[in-house]
């Protein structure tokens, strides 16, 4: 068992060595197919915090009067929080003060008019952000009845931006699934084909080693091996290309994704996209040549 194991994989090798252009071509399909998966999996990844980062501007801003007590306003936080559809956080009226002037600390002239006022003219308010759009109508039935403490509420007037960034968001989800489905299946038809035609030419060869009395398997255990091997060394050149990539995009992409850095996404899932590159390179590097070569061993 342990001989015939040892001279699968010797009879492997030497098909590597002697047909040395396929195996370069092999190695070249199999290095596109894996760093396409492995593309599409960082384009997962980021597409979730970009998803994410569009959710996080949906939100309900509840403003409260002047004379409205903090306690009241923070029970009103604490009875909507019970609900884990709804994430709230409670801005005091120093830090709409704070946060104004950080965002508007460049701007002279707003900074001035505040200062003329000589007082903090913002008012305490709940930010409330729902998972799902029809939710906030549902908040809108709760609030009413502590319309006496409310001065403003601005759904209204930000509902069609809500609905459009959760349509967004929706089609973005979907869009990747389905181009990922389509590059996924576009790869897979041409390794096989590749494989295929790789496999042609030991049509011979294998037609003899049958007349012989050689087993299916034996066959096929040289083949397996290098797919084995191809589908490896193709998983590690896919992911120095990927690495780099990420590293030297990462910069660009920040400035026109605020948040957002390639590498750090990539870093953070790095171990699960070698086991998904080692994974898929070893599936496209076998299951085609098993498949490719089941019509020659019924020769």
């Amino acid at each position: 068992m342990i001989t015939q194991f040892k001279r699968t994989i010797k009879y492997g090798f030497k098909t590597i060595t002697r047909d040395g252009e396929i195996f370069l071509t092999s190695v070249s399909i199999l290095f596109i197919a894996i760093s396409l998966i492995s593309f599409l999996f960082i384009f997962r990844k980021t597409s979730q915090f970009l998803i994410f980062s569009l959710k996080e501007k949906a939100d309900v801003s509840v403003y409260f009067k002047e004379e409205a007590p903090e306690d009241e306003i923070l029970k009103i936080k604490e009875e909507i929080s019970k609900n884990p559809e709804f994430k709230v956080d409670f801005v005091s009226k120093e830090e709409a003060l704070k946060e104004f002037e950080r965002r508007h600390q460049r701007n002279p002239i707003l900074m001035e008019a505040l200062k003329e006022i000589g007082e903090n003219p913002f008012l305490a308010s709940l930010s409330i952000k729902a998972k799902e759009p029809s939710q906030y109508e549902e908040l809108l039935f709760y609030l009413k009845e502590k319309e006496e403490l409310i001065e403003k509420i601005d759904y209204l007037e930000r509902k069609p931006l809500i609905e459009r960034i959760f349509s967004l968001s929706t089609n973005l989800e979907k869009g990747g699934i389905l181009v990922s489905l389509i590059l996924i299946l576009i790869s897979v038809f041409v390794v096989f084909n590749t494989t295929r035609l790789s496999i042609i030419n030991f049509k011979e060869e294998i037609s003899v080693q049958k007349l012989v009395g050689a087993s299916n398997w034996f066959i096929r255990g040289p083949f397996l091996v290098q797919g084995i091997f191809a589908g490896i060394l193709s998983a590690l050149l896919s992911l120095l290309i990927v690495s780099l990539s990420c590293y030297f995009l990462s910069p660009k992409i920040s400035i026109l994704f605020e948040g957002l850095n390639l590498f750090e996404v990539f870093h953070s899932n790095l171990k699960a996209l070698i086991l998904i590159q080692i994974f898929a390179g070893i599936l496209l590097g076998t299951i085609p040549s098993l498949i490719a070569i089941r019509r020659f061993l019924k020769i």
